[in-house]
């Protein structure tokens, strides 16, 4: 199983980016998917994430209202469209899987993991 990541840059703030993660996995609409980030000497926190269960979309609370995960089953990726970037947006940002997860916001709940994009958004 791979996720492949990408999209990441350097960014001014009030840009925008968008993330792709593509994943190799089999049955892909039965897998939960999620971004998670993470800055330097912080734990890596949840960003959003889309259950398998029924499509629903969860945030975390710094990312509502700007930023959106979003879906192609046909080819196999996930989006993270990212508006009205902020410098405290800057981190390693990942992209996960993973099955029959209750709590998506813990990232101990995900099975597989990419291997990471940089966002950088300056002042």
């Amino acid at each position: 199983v791979q996720l492949q990541a990408s999209g990441g840059g350097l960014v001014q703030a009030g840009g925008s980016l968008r993330l792709s993660c593509t994943a190799s996995l089999p049955n892909f609409n039965m897998w939960s998917m999620a971004w998670f980030r993470q800055a330097p000497g912080k734990d890596r926190e949840f960003v959003a994430g889309i259950n398998y269960r029924g499509g629903s979309t969860a945030y975390g609370d710094s990312v509502k209202g700007r930023f959106t995960m979003s879906t192609d089953s046909a080819k196999n990726t996930v989006y993270l469209q990212m508006n009205s970037l902020k410098p405290e947006d800057t981190a390693v940002y990942y992209c996960a899987a993973g099955e029959f997860i209750t709590a998506p916001t813990l990232k101990n709940e995900y099975d597989y993991w990419g291997q990471g994009t940089q966002v950088t958004v300056s002042s």
